[in-house]
């Protein structure tokens, strides 16, 4: 029967972080996000900070 299972806090309270650091996004406006659409953003803000290392 395919409950919802939970996502550890600390991994959201990263995402967020993240996300809000580098996009300056409203909270609000982070967890309004769906949870694959949250992750996509983090690996997209990631991509762009491997490359500014460069």
């Amino acid at each position: 029967m395919g409950g919802v299972l939970s996502y550890p806090s600390n991994k959201l309270y990263e995402e967020v972080a993240f996300v809000a650091y580098h996009f300056h996004w409203t909270l609000e406006d982070i967890m309004s996000l769906d949870h694959w659409e949250r992750q996509r953003w983090v690996k997209e803000i990631g991509k762009i900070n491997q490359k500014q290392d460069y």
